[in-house]
């Protein structure tokens, strides 16, 4: 992807200086509580107990210090902040089109624990986003994580997480994840975990529509798309399941199948507009 040298958002926190510690669920926002962070991770391992186990307890301590990270990593800082200010082109245009005002999110860059409205997250959740102050976390570390652990290398790759946590900020502006998220507690956890599968591949749809703009923006290059698709192979339920544990369970995935997580990105892709994106509706996901 062509992004040095471009412009940067100014809506990025670098909270790596800080420490978060204490016991306890720390202030939970949205009205959703713990879920969110569950819900709106990039992966799911199978287990949301493995998540619940990587959440702190208790009211947060912080200090900030001063950080320095590798020249690696302070690179990814750089090109997460310049695919976030993308998005927030795309979007707001996207938006304006359709007669609404896009609101752009907070991007949190954070190193091994995090504190936000939805609760105090450990790195390994991965990367997520939370409507209770609609801001998308990351630790930097995902990217060695999704190379080497997910076999999904590629600055592209990266990208698409982060076009993928917008697409929940998407979601919330319009209204989606209000209509969602309080189902949990209305049907079986097999029943909402449907509507959950159909959430993500609809914010994996918008992921493809920002491709789409960044596309047509040429700051696509050769071998680009083809990290994204593949990252969402590797990242889909029935993948993830197979490497953990060698079998899948279907009733249990929350966000698609790799196939799924492939065929829905690329809708968007094709498209480049919020038409297109009902997953919901969709007779054959």
């Amino acid at each position: 992807m062509k992004w040095k040298g471009r412009q940067a958002s100014r809506n990025v926190e670098d909270r790596r200086g800080q420490r978060v510690g204490g016991k306890g669920i720390a202030g939970i926002g949205g009205g959703f509580g713990l879920i969110l962070v569950i819900v709106f991770t990039l992966l799911n391992g199978g287990n949301p107990g493995d998540i619940v186990n990587n959440i702190g307890l208790g009211e947060p301590e912080q200090s900030s210090g001063t950080y320095e990270g590798s020249a690696r990593e302070e690179e990814m800082a750089d090109f997460v902040s310049v695919v976030l200010r993308d998005t927030e082109e795309v979007w707001t245009d996207i938006f304006a089109e359709n007669g609404l005002t896009y609101r752009e999110p907070t991007l949190v860059i954070y190193k091994d624990q995090v504190e936000s409205a939805c609760g105090i997250a450990g790195s390994a959740v991965g990367p997520f986003y939370c409507p209770g102050d609609q801001k998308l976390y990351i630790d930097l570390s995902f990217y060695d994580d999704l190379s080497q652990q997910f076999n999904a290398p590629g600055d592209f790759a990266m990208a698409y997480v982060v076009a993928h946590e917008v697409g929940h900020h998407v979601q919330t502006l319009l209204g989606t994840t209000d209509e969602i998220m309080p189902l949990r507690n209305e049907m079986s956890e097999t029943e909402f975990n449907k509507y959950l599968v159909r959430f993500e591949l609809q914010a994996d749809y918008y992921a493809g529509v920002w491709a789409h703009h960044a596309q047509g923006m040429d700051y696509l290059e050769a071998g680009d798309v083809e990290e994204a698709m593949n990252a969402a192979h590797q990242i889909g339920d029935d993948t993830l399941q197979k490497q953990a544990r060698g079998y899948v369970t279907p009733d249990s995935f929350t966000h698609g199948t790799s196939e799924q997580r492939k065929r829905w990105f690329d809708k968007g892709f094709q498209n480049g507009t919020i038409q297109g994106s009902d997953t919901f509706n969709a007779k054959n996901l």
